[in-house]
């Protein structure tokens, strides 16, 4: 079993390389109810607990929560209907986290509610792949959730561990880290974001992944070019995006062609997304012009 285990906590990369999105759909559910029931007989397995957290939220941010976004405009009723599945499985992989977690840092959870940047202080560089994947998940769990407050009040915790994490290694899976803090400081003021802060972090991921990775020029285009109404940019942005050539960089292709694919759906959103006057019936239909309702809708960077 705990060989089997070892196996299987080791299948991300064979996944992120594949250039078929609807073959990864189809096959990765009979994978994470295998980790689950391994789970079950090694529940301290802890290359298995943090590889269900991460395939579960990648799961949920490429094939649960896009595809809601995608219909938004269609199918109001089954978009909203998307986004909470979204969230229980977001929430289902922040248990294997924090599982995880707790192994090596027991009182971990009761204590970051109350410390959140003391709490997260002890990491160590080891352990960078563990806070990206709590913190991600977390803020994913936190962007799905947007209209309840017991979720938003957990954002400080998200930026701890996010930041802790950017201190220990900047440079994790290319400018990751920097993709998350891209939608975390696209957020309005008052929820802490900063559009100096985005730009940089875009800046800084852009560089790290040497222009082969379309999560950062997404994660801005929707973040900061819609909220500040400049379709130049948002238009600019998502073209390099569309221009990377995914088979670049094997372990960001499938992760590209999903970031890609939302690109194109901005694209094609372009004039509502940009005429004001036009307002939606529903705030959450506009992407970064309603504060709150609009987190939903900021991708997070989560899959690398």
């Amino acid at each position: 079993i705990n060989g089997l285990a070892d196996t299987l906590a080791a299948s991300g990369d064979s996944f992120a390389s594949d250039e078929d999105p609807d073959l990864i759909r189809d096959a990765v559910p009979f994978s994470l109810k295998l980790m689950e029931s391994l789970l079950a007989e090694v529940p301290e397995h802890k290359g298995l607990l943090l590889t269900a957290c991460s395939g579960f939220t990648q799961y949920s941010y490429a094939f649960v929560q896009t595809d809601a976004e995608l219909i938004e405009v269609k199918d109001y009723d089954a978009s909203v209907a998307g986004r909470e599945r979204a969230l229980k499985m977001y929430l289902r992989a922040l248990d294997y986290c924090l599982r995880r977690v707790e192994l090596t840092h027991k009182g971990f959870r009761s204590a970051v509610e109350k410390d959140p940047a003391g709490t997260v202080k002890p990491f160590t560089k080891d352990e960078v792949s563990l806070l990206y994947w709590t913190g991600a998940t977390w803020g994913a769990a936190v962007s799905a959730g947007s209209e309840k407050p017991e979720l938003l009040n957990q954002l400080p915790i998200v930026r701890a561990i996010m930041a802790r994490a950017l201190e220990l290694d900047e440079g994790y899976e290319l400018g990751g880290i920097h993709d998350v803090l891209i939608s975390l400081d696209s957020l309005p003021e008052a929820m802490g974001g900063s559009v100096k802060n985005a730009r940089q972090h875009f800046a800084r991921s852009v560089e790290l992944s040497k222009g082969q990775s379309a999560s950062p020029y997404v994660s801005l285009a929707a973040g900061i070019s819609v909220a500040e109404q400049n379709r130049k940019e948002f238009e600019t942005l998502l073209g390099q995006a569309l221009a990377i050539d995914v088979n670049q960089v094997p372990r960001l292709r499938l992760a590209n062609v999903i970031y890609q694919r939302k690109a194109r759906a901005l694209l094609a959103r372009a004039d509502e997304l940009f005429t004001p006057e036009k307002a939606p019936s529903h705030p959450t239909a506009v992407v970064g012009l309603s504060g709150l309702g609009s987190l939903a809708h900021r991708p997070l960077g989560v899959l690398r």
